[in-house]
């Protein structure tokens, strides 16, 4: 029988075929795509475990337990690098325990939390707390549901101003999630985050170049549609679970 191990190294080299193909289609085979393992639901173990499968950056969405993965992991010695992200949504009395922990904060949603983030890391750069500002994406509500949580597009075209003065912060791109269950749907999400993304940055002259879409249900058609970062969990660290 095999191990767990064995298993989600098998499904990693799946996963990898499945992206390689999908750039394929899109025309973007020699760009490079961050696969993130949302670790969310399991345990330390597991993380070891997709560690040894080839895994690098790992996604949570509480902060307690993005801790919790950090000091495991920090007990067990000799394990690889790797890099956590903060996925999720972010209460602003949690700012402080992800800021210095994570490499990119996915889910800045609104100019509230935006201004938050930027105020408290400024302060940990004056104290020497931190190196240097947050990199963050703005969470888009492409789809318009009203389950999603996100600046709706017209909202991030009239803050863009506002944020880009905000010194404690640096934004990479732009994340969104879509409609579960809809194929179409998901590609008219995925492909309206790259065209705004496409505005913003002809607009303001920023760089932009992370796109965060595409879950285990969706993420080939979130990378043919431009997506740079895919956040998987169920098919990454379930064995069970059906590749599409």
């Amino acid at each position: 029988m095999e191990s767990y191990s064995d298993l989600i190294a098998e499904r990693r080299a799946e996963i990898v075929e499945r992206i390689d193909a999908a750039l394929a289609r899109a025309g973007r085979a020699d760009e490079q795509v961050t696969l993130v393992a949302v670790s969310k639901t399991v345990g330390v173990d597991e993380v070891v475990a997709a560690l040894g499968a080839g895994y690098r950056v790992f996604g949570e969405n509480r902060p307690q337990e993005l801790v919790r993965k950090l000091e495991g992991l920090a007990q067990m010695g000799d394990v690889p690098a790797c890099r956590f992200d903060m996925i999720g949504n972010l209460q602003t009395n949690k700012i402080n325990t992800v800021l210095g922990r994570v490499a990119l904060i996915h889910s800045i949603g609104s100019a509230h939390l935006a201004d938050a983030v930027s105020s408290r890391a400024e302060r940990r750069i004056a104290e020497g707390s931190l190196a240097a500002p947050a990199h963050v994406l703005l969470e888009v509500n492409v789809s318009g549901e009203a389950s999603k949580s996100g600046f709706a597009p017209d909202e991030v075209r009239a803050c863009m101003p506002h944020l880009m003065e905000l010194s404690g912060i640096h934004i990479d791109g732009l994340m969104t999630m879509a409609p579960r269950g809809d194929k179409d749907a998901a590609r008219r999400t995925f492909s309206g985050l790259r065209e705004l993304r496409d505005e913003l940055r002809e607009r303001w002259g920023l760089e932009l170049p992370e796109l965060s879409c595409g879950m285990s249900e969706d993420f080939e058609i979130a990378l043919e549609e431009g997506s740079t970062i895919v956040r998987l969990g169920r098919v990454v660290f379930n064995p069970s679970f059906a590749l599409q």
